[in-house]
């Protein structure tokens, strides 16, 4: 295996001031402590609105001339936090910043309680972040350390999972691959188990599943399947931080999901996107837990009113990767 690029190839923002990196921990810890109050209760709809609320203020707070590309949904889907908005408190003075966000990332797994609910967004220039219509992705991904062009989406299962395995020096039944729990998943499971690939399975959350591939601690060596295109933005953004290798084809079930797609300025409904094509430049990537995952803990409550939480924060030019815990105290 290949060392992962240096994050010396990537270029400083001069945009991106490096406070910003904290304040995107502010925005993802405020999303996640207001959708924590709601976890197990059952209710998707309501996690999502107060992790929306609460993500939209701490943005709202900053001294930037913010839009959100990847949102909600457009406007007359999403009352807040919808694409297209302006955030900032600073339009028209303030650096020009595209965000992409999903203030809960696994709103079924709160309501249910399970693991891996994750805030999450990530900011870059202007520009530099793909305006993916909301429909589904065929996504493909790897962590670190491979030989560039190891991953293909117009080769099969089988050849992509013999690459890696080849590259990593095991044979593919060695291998642990993350795939959405999905029916859509039927024959791709099959064909996976078929290999003999190990198999794990997680019932929403796939930017947690394609960051694990970049963690050695999650044994997971590569994600496949379809999902959300904004969420595979995300993902693409993380991995420009880490290193890894995604690869990302949008998949339309019908033409009005075609039309959203050329609504954004996308041409060629066809094209593989390459992971500096969904996320460019320089970018920061941030997700707080809400519930307990394989990546970030959860928020806790203690018994005398505080909260910790747990936060993963990343930047493309620096290389950097921060974990932070917070401890959030009422005021008095």
């Amino acid at each position: 295996m290949t060392s992962p690029v240096s994050a010396s190839t990537v270029p400083v923002s001069t945009v991106l001031d490096r406070v910003l990196v904290l304040e995107m921990v502010r925005v993802t810890e405020a999303a996640a402590i207001s959708a924590a109050k709601l976890i197990g209760r059952g209710d998707e709809k309501a996690a999502d609105a107060a992790a929306v609320e609460a993500m939209r203020a701490a943005l709202n707070e900053l001294a930037m001339d913010g839009t959100v590309v990847i949102g909600e949904g457009e406007r007359d889907e999403a009352p807040m936090l919808y694409i297209g908005e302006k955030v900032g408190s600073a339009q028209g003075t303030g650096p020009r910043i595209d965000i992409a966000l999903d203030p809960l990332e696994g709103t079924t797994i709160t309501a249910k309680a399970g693991p891996n609910a994750l805030a999450v967004l990530a900011v870059a220039e202007e520009g530099n972040l793909l305006n993916a219509p909301d429909v589904y992705m065929d996504k493909l991904a790897v962590g670190p350390g491979y030989p560039d062009g190891i991953i293909d989406l117009n080769k099969s299962v089988r050849e992509n999972v013999e690459a890696v395995a080849g590259a990593k020096g095991v044979s593919p039944e060695d291998l642990i691959i993350c795939v959405l729990d999905r029916p859509r998943h039927a024959d791709l499971i099959a064909e996976l188990r078929a290999i003999g690939c190990g198999i794990q399975l997680i019932p929403d959350g796939d930017v947690a599943g394609v960051i694990a591939t970049t963690n050695e601690d999650t044994t997971i060596d590569m994600y496949m399947g379809s999902g959300g295109a904004p969420e595979g933005v995300l993902a693409a953004a993380a991995l420009r931080c880490v290193g890894g290798q995604f690869k990302g084809r949008l998949l339309f079930r019908n033409d009005d999901e075609k039309a959203r797609a050329r609504k954004w300025g996308i041409t060629d409904l066809n094209k593989i996107y390459d992971l500096k094509e969904l996320a460019k430049g320089d970018c920061i990537f941030a997700a707080t837990g809400v519930t307990d995952g394989s990546l970030l803990a959860g928020v806790k409550h203690r018994k005398d009113g505080t909260m910790t939480t747990e936060t993963v924060v990343m930047r493309a030019s620096s290389g950097t990767v921060r974990w932070v815990r917070g401890e959030h105290r009422k005021p008095r």
